[in-house]
């Protein structure tokens, strides 16, 4: 598949420092750039990367084995340019905001007080036009301890109410989703105010030259450049003079790498006192095993096989390879509706047909963890390059070394393991303490609740301590966690309850139109059955209608587009 599209060959070191330099030397430049200015780069930027929005997805269809006018091909629609010119929109609003008020605006009815004393602003929707797109969903942001009403606007906007004077970002690209590349250089660029230099991941590399064209205005002033290579490359960039500090999504491993070296007694000393060989600032998103909490309750036949193709949709995008894929079921074995949702799961994983296996490993990492193990349900027959699904039943609990609970799997696999709970307020607080102690990642978590279930008060209060108790930076309540990175309304990214020693799914947050320090977690509700269906549930007809127009949408929204986009969404 990959034949068909062209790769930049990676950098030698002699053109790696020569655009080190030049962007080393434009820093302070860029940082001593006018807020106006900065809202003009963002306009054109949008302008740029509508410009290369199809040809940006045909590569990525052609790269991972999807037919262009296929419904799939929506998937790179919406996790390409939709979201990246989103994030380029919503953060030229955020600076709009900053040149008339310092900081954008909070209203103080957006702003209500949790039963522990901290605070959750509502970010989502920011709009009457994300109301009529994204019906009955809300998204507010958990703030920390310490942060209140009064002090709210302190917590706002820090590089623009303290600018350094020129620093340069090395950010190294994921290799999985079209949008995370653009998206991390704009947080890093406009919110916190750093030149970068982007290289990008070997997997996507193709991307490279499409975002060079679309952030050209950028790269004439020597503010940004993107550069290509694999290990060796990003190692000399990390360890450069000219580098002050980086960003990475990808692989927990390879940021324990950077920051402590090859695994063994050495890196074990270090950590232990707390002493890096990176001595740099590096912020990261690291990927996590993405638990779906299913909350014991009144369950009704069409929610539960709703919510059964939601997560056969968590899985099933992308060919699995989303930090945010369902990877880990967590049921409850008293419950009537254990075993349905179960078969529901797997006659929609089934519908969502097999997919190529375009990330290197998928197929070794698959058998590593499959091979073996009893209540194995392989879904799908995977030909060639193509992986099947598996959904690995009743993985033991008390097994705390056992991969599921330990590896985030990066393939297409979905576990489940059973609290003997069957009461909701006990099932919550076993299965908080069951996550946050025993199952890696702290990236992102998703909870299925029946309406019914959340009208009782010992249940609701219950599910509500749940939501504020686990230790993961975005909880998605009846819908899909990937929807949070997608809306860029919210902040995106780990617990802030990670060290550099335990980086779990790492430090720091990317989007952010708020612009808001403090973010303990974000958290996205909607419904538990909802029309029209979302995007990614499998089987959806008419996802690349949606997509593209939903790019256009992004781009310059507008009430006429409303209609065309509600068409496309209603017929999927």
């Amino acid at each position: 598949m990959t034949a068909a599209v062209a790769i930049p060959p990676p950098m030698p070191q002699s053109q790696l420092e020569t655009i080190l330099t030049r962007v080393k030397e434009s820093a302070p430049a860029f940082a001593g750039t006018t807020v106006d200015e900065r809202i003009a780069f963002l306009r054109q930027l949008r302008d740029g990367y509508m410009s290369i929005a199809e040809e940006s997805v045909r590569l990525a269809c052609a790269y991972k084995g999807i037919p262009f006018d296929s419904p799939v091909s929506g998937e790179e629609w919406l996790a390409g340019p939709m979201i990246t010119l989103r994030v380029l929109r919503l953060t030229e609003w955020a600076l709009t905001e900053v040149k008339q008020y310092g900081a954008p605006r909070i209203a103080d009815k957006l702003i209500r007080d949790l039963p522990d004393g901290r605070i959750a602003v509502k970010a989502f929707p920011g709009d009457a036009l994300d109301s009529a797109l994204l019906a009955k969903h809300l998204g507010e942001n958990y703030m920390q301890p310490g942060i209140t009403r009064a002090n709210l606007r302190d917590h706002q906007a820090a590089y623009y109410r303290k600018p350094h004077q020129g620093r340069v970002c090395l950010v190294l690209g994921a290799g999985n989703v079209n949008a995370i590349p653009p998206t991390d250089v704009v947080g890093k660029m406009f919110v916190e105010g750093t030149a970068c230099v982007l290289k990008m991941n070997p997997v996507n590399a193709y991307l490279g030259p499409l975002i060079e064209k679309a952030f050209a205005p950028l790269i004439a002033r020597g503010f940004f450049a993107v550069v290509y290579g694999g290990a060796e490359e990003g190692a000399f960039l990390v360890n450069h003079a000219a580098i002050d500090e980086v960003h990475i999504t990808g692989s927990d491993k390879t940021h324990d790498f950077m920051v402590w070296g090859p695994p063994g007694p050495e890196r074990d000393a270090r950590k232990a006192r707390n002493e890096p060989l990176l001595k740099k600032d590096i912020t990261s998103e690291l990927g996590n095993i993405s638990p779906v909490i299913v909350v014991p309750g009144p369950w009704d036949q069409a929610s539960l096989e709703y919510q059964a193709r939601n997560v056969a949709g968590m899985v099933c995008n992308n060919a699995s390879f989303n930090c945010t894929a369902a990877k880990l079921l967590v049921t409850s074995k008293a419950s009537p509706h254990r075993q349905p949702f179960l078969d529901a799961l797997s006659r929609h994983m089934a519908s969502g047909g097999v997919r190529h296996g375009y990330y290197p490993g998928a197929a070794d990492r698959w058998k590593r963890l499959v091979e073996g193990r009893p209540n194995v349900k392989v879904i799908g027959e995977g030909k060639g390059e193509q992986l099947p699904y598996a959904l690995i039943t009743d993985v033991d609990r008390a097994v705390k070394d056992d991969l599921i609970f330990t590896s985030e799997p990066w393939c297409t696999v979905i576990s489940e393991t059973s609290l003997d709970a069957g009461d909701p307020a006990k099932f919550c607080d076993e299965v908080t303490a069951f996550l946050n102690e025993s199952v890696w990642g702290t990236l992102a978590a998703n909870v299925l609740v029946h309406p019914e279930t959340m009208k009782d008060p010992a249940a609701s209060a219950a599910v509500e301590k749940m939501v504020r108790e686990l230790e993961y930076g975005t909880v998605a309540i009846n819908t899909w966690a990937g929807a949070v990175f997608g809306i860029g309304n919210s902040p995106w990214g780990g617990h802030p309850s990670a060290t550099l020693q335990d980086i779990q799914s790492g430090r720091g947050w990317v989007h952010n139109s708020l612009l808001l320090d403090g973010v303990e977690k974000f958290v996205l509700r909607a419904p538990a059955k909802n029309f029209p269906i979302s995007p990614w549930f499998p089987g959806h007809k008419t996802q690349h209608l949606l997509g593209r127009r939903l790019t256009t949408f992004e781009y310059a929204p507008s009430w006429l587009k409303v209609p065309g986009v509600a068409a496309a969404a209603i017929r999927g």
